[in-house]
Parts: structure tokens; sequence; C-alpha cells
């Protein structure tokens, strides 16, 4: 619950960024089932549309569609815009774009970490504090920024650049929780989506019991929600990979993800 003891109605239209595909697509289903409007961000317009009109058959909910590339200003200012609109408010902004960032982190050409910093912690950072701005504003909102438990362990440049954008979520919770503005860092673990398939990175080396149903995950991470916490890390096995993670001295967190990263590529 927050901090007036009152549980977060999940209601309103909601804003899903990478909401066509994997964990972005659970939340839209989710969240429809709950009689929450949507919008929904991506990049190719014919699934946009594709998704839209199932989740609207299926839920009677209004769906609309802003086909955006947020690797592209352009697209970074469509969604913006859509965000700071208080005619036609956002009530729940789901902060979920991103893609795999596995490329080495010695490298002669950063191109690819600068393009997955930029997508995925960059443009989170912008338009999460748009969408804080306009709620702030209206006293009231609910912003989800989809991190992961890699935030918490060494794992690459990804877990460097999830670890920034959890911290600025955090952060923002701080700044704008005392104006009615809930601010949710979702910190899920291996899920099955086509999100590591499309990424071109192995699996093989982890455990098959690490892995969770997107349709779970949402579950949860949305009951965590409505009991108005700020952060929400699904599983009962993930939470205690979060806590090793955190608590356990840094050469054993260090020999496990060395082993975890074995066969990645």
């Amino acid at each position: 619950m927050n901090k007036q003891g009152l549980e977060t109605v999940l209601t309103g239209r909601a804003l899903i960024t990478g909401g066509t595909s994997g964990m972005g697509a659970a939340f839209a289903r989710a969240l429809a089932k709950k009689g929450c409007d949507l919008v929904l961000v991506a990049r190719n317009e014919q699934r946009l549309n594709d998704v839209a009109a199932q989740i609207s058959s299926k839920t009677g909910v209004d769906v609309r569609v802003i086909q955006a590339d947020l690797s592209q200003r352009e697209g970074v200012e469509r969604v913006k815009a859509a965000l700071l609109d208080q005619t036609d408010p956002i009530s729940i902004f789901i902060n979920n774009a991103g893609s795999g960032m596995y490329s080495p982190m010695a490298t002669d050409d950063a191109t690819q970490l600068r393009a997955g910093a930029e997508l995925m912690a960059l443009v989170p950072m912008e338009l999460g504090g748009a969408a804080a701005y306009a709620m702030k504003e209206r006293g009231a909102g609910i912003i989800v920024t989809t991190a992961s438990v890699a935030s918490l362990a060494p794992m690459g440049a990804y877990g460097a650049v999830k670890a920034f954008v959890r911290v600025w979520s955090e952060s923002l919770s701080i700044e704008v929780g005392q104006y009615g503005v809930q601010v949710v860092s979702f910190l899920p673990g291996w899920v099955r989506t086509e999100f590591h398939e499309r990424s071109g990175v192995s699996t093989s080396s982890i455990p098959s019991w690490l892995w969770l149903d997107s349709e779970r995950v949402i579950d949860e991470a949305l009951r965590d929600i409505e009991r108005g916490k700020t952060q929400t890390i699904p599983s009962k096995r993930f939470k205690s990979l979060a806590f090793f993670a955190k608590h356990t001295p840094r050469f054993i967190v260090h020999k496990a993800v060395k082993k975890l990263n074995k066969g990645r590529r």
C-alpha cells in the first residue's frame, strides 16, 4: 500500500512503449483486461494495428497506436508529446522499450554500446521525466520502468544500463512520490519472450528452472503496483537471487556471473 494506506487503482489510459511484443504486449493485455484504454508504441505499423485490433476485439477497450522508432529523435518527440498532453492524459506509463545489448565492452567501436545506452537509458529517462512532469501537475499517475535483475550484478553493458535506469527510477520516485505519482522500477528475470531470440544471443547456459512465463510475471508486477510498491521483482526465485546479488560477497557473485555467461554467444 502507499503512504496513505490506500491501494493503487489501475485505471484510465496506459501508454506502453514496446507494446506489441514481449513484456510490453503482456502489459497491454493485462491492463486491457482491467479495463484500461491503451496507447501502444512500436516501430512496425502493421504489427501495431494488428495487436491493437486483437486487444480491442477481445476486451472492448479503446486502443490507439503511435508508430515511433525511439532510436530516432522524431519518434521520441512524438511519444513525449502524447505523455505531456493534458487534454487527453496518460494515467499509466509503461516505460518498456528496449533491446539486447551484448556487444563486448572492450572495443574500438562503441557504436552498439552508444545505441543501446541511448535507447534503454537516456530515452526512458527523458520520456519518464516528461510523464512525471505531466502527472505531477495533475497530482496522480503511475510510471513503470523496465529495469532487470541483471541491474543488481555485473552482467556486462546490459546490466550497467539497467542499473542506470533502476537508480533513476528510484530517484524519480523520491522526487515526485509526494505529489501523488507512483514510480515503479520493474526488475524481471529471464522471461520466455521473443526478446532473446531477436537479440541473437544463446540462452543455453541459463538453467530451465530460471525461466518464467510473461503472463505470470506481469500479473505479479501489477499486483505489486496495486499494493503501492515502488519496486517489483516477480517470483520468489528472483527475489532470492536479488537478495543473493545484493548481500553475497562480490567474488562469489562474479563467479556465478561467469558461469551464467558461458555459452551465451
